[in-house]
């Protein structure tokens, strides 16, 4: 099977149980299924730069974005704490603790006493996987600002409401199949 038919809603809701596409022309529906494959291109690119980068790194999704976080904190002039690393990648403090245990024995972060407040610690990352993430993972992330930066300010912004919208309708509200706990389908 060619795997562009993975994106054409024709194929994957023959019956429109999904999407009804009464009144949308059969052109509409040909430049909608490129989207869906344009996105699923993207998609698809990022995973392989994601496991690239984290094979490169030895490290998993959540250590990384960890360390992304204090690579901007660092950039920022901002102490990053534990709290603030917990709050951002939505983990338990216990979490947190696990996480940074496991970088700062990698050598990735250096943990030391915050100066202001004699209670919390400051995680920074050291010199040496700074330097090799964004010499690696940062210049080919970094290369997306060369595709926005080649569209004219009226597309910008017709992609991002795109992109805004997309996220709107697939952001999981009330959906019972997505909480913790639910179960899977029986299967047929």
């Amino acid at each position: 099977m060619d795997n562009s038919a993975i994106y054409d809603v024709d194929s994957s809701d023959p019956r429109q149980m999904l999407v009804d596409r009464s009144g949308v022309s059969a052109d509409d529906v040909r430049q909608i299924t490129g989207i869906m494959k344009a996105l699923g291109s993207l998609r698809e690119a990022e995973q392989r730069l994601s496991e690239a980068s984290r094979r490169f790194m030895q490290l998993n999704e959540t250590d990384m974005r960890a360390l992304h976080y204090l690579i901007v904190c660092t950039h920022r002039d901002v102490i990053a704490t534990p709290g603030g690393i917990a709050q951002h990648l939505s983990i338990s403090s216990a979490s947190t603790t696990k996480l940074l245990d496991r970088l700062e024995r990698g050598g990735h972060i250096v943990r030391s006493s915050h100066p202001t407040d004699r209670r919390a610690l400051a995680i920074t990352i050291t010199p040496e996987t700074h330097r090799a993430a964004m010499e690696t993972v940062g210049r080919q992330q970094a290369k997306r600002f060369n595709a926005a930066a080649r569209l004219t300010p009226a597309e910008r912004e017709v992609v991002t409401r795109f992109l805004r919208d997309m996220t709107d309708e697939i952001t999981l509200r009330d959906e019972p199949w997505a909480t913790e706990g639910a179960h899977a389908a029986p299967s047929a």
